[in-house]
């Protein structure tokens, strides 16, 4: 029998469990970090504007970090787009993205182009969002629990199994959460307080945006995330505060991408530069499930989002928590001395 030699892109649609009729069509492979109500609008205004045919994946920061480094040898996505900057950072560290300068940077905000200054080229400020962590109103009150303010209340023994985040290997979200302690507190005490938040938390989910989730369904009270994502439950009807710790908090700059070796790179770059325009910056807003703040200055954020002039922010260091080793030890640590901790 003849070897039969399958056509490239159809081997990758088959690889990320595309259907065969698109795969024929397939001009764009982009790995989506958001949530699937954003990134899938998102494709389709793209495919209408370009004619480009998209297939995307979504998953959450860390692992298509992992994924990107996995496939290095041999590319299958062309273009990551939104989730925490930190992993971008260290992917454009250890050379597994693209060096690139849009035309768009001067319609940027300055913390936008510093990401990409930072990363020599291979990332770009898309959006802007705060850690804080939000609580069900109605579960608080029911269980007569203190209204917590603080990143301290949360470590009270009144919230034993009541918190959830997830695991910072898999999450940006929570890598930030991790990196904004150690900033802020130090390492020895931001280590000691993540001991003792352990004992209370009743579940390490794998996606950043799960806890508002769980809180807003109130199969957790609080739930730690970044603050845009407890005001997608509010949004929807949820009852949930949401808190700027009392001491201060980080905040994440949501980057884009392209993969090294993208096999679509023209195409890329399309989608690079259409995603930093104000329209498609809105799309997001639009389909009530980003309320970020966008990178372009010409793009207005939702009423809803947080108002980043009434939280205290700390001075995070984006260069040194998003290097490879940096991140790297901080994830062992933790994995060591928290993770395997028994409950």
């Amino acid at each position: 029998m003849k070897a039969r030699h399958w056509p490239a892109t159809l081997v990758c649609a088959l690889a990320l469990g595309v259907p065969l009729a698109a795969a024929a069509q397939g001009e764009l492979v982009v790995y989506c970090t958001v949530q699937e109500e954003w990134c899938r609008p998102m494709v389709a205004a793209f495919e209408k504007a370009t004619g480009i045919k998209v297939l995307m994946t979504r998953k959450s920061s860390g692992e298509f970090y992992a994924q990107i480094k996995a496939e290095a040898a041999n590319p299958r996505g062309d273009i990551w787009w939104g989730g925490t900057g930190d992993p971008h950072l260290q992917a454009a560290e250890e050379g597994l993205t693209e060096a690139y300068q849009s035309p768009r940077m001067s319609e940027l905000h300055d913390w936008a182009v510093r990401q990409w200054e930072q990363s020599k080229g291979r990332t770009v400020g898309v959006y802007a969002g705060a850690l804080g962590y939000s609580y069900n109103v109605d579960q608080l009150k029911k269980k007569g629990l203190p209204e917590p303010k603080c990143w301290s209340d949360l470590i009270k023994p009144a919230f034993k199994d009541e918190v959830q985040l997830a695991n910072p290997n898999s999450s940006g979200t929570s890598y930030t959460m991790l990196a904004t302690l150690v900033q802020l507190m130090g390492e020895d005490r931001a280590f000691d307080y993540l001991k003792a938040l352990h004992k209370n938390v009743n579940q390490y989910t794998k996606s950043g945006a799960a806890p508002a989730r769980a809180a807003a369904t109130g199969e957790s009270i609080v739930g730690i995330t970044f603050q845009h994502d407890a005001v997608v439950q509010v949004i929807n009807g949820a009852n949930l505060k949401i808190v700027s710790p009392c001491e201060g908090t980080g905040y994440e700059i949501g980057s884009m991408s392209i993969i090294k070796g993208a096999k679509n790179l023209d195409n890329a770059k399309k989608w690079y530069d259409w995603a930093l325009t104000a329209e498609a910056q809105s799309i997001g807003g639009q389909a009530k499930v980003s309320y970020q703040v966008p990178s372009n200055k010409n793009a207005n954020p939702p009423p809803q989002a947080p108002k980043f002039s009434e939280i205290k922010f700390i001075n995070y260091d984006f260069a040194k928590y998003g290097s490879t080793a940096e991140r790297t030890r901080l994830l062992t640590k933790w994995d060591k001395e928290v993770y395997a901790l028994p409950k």
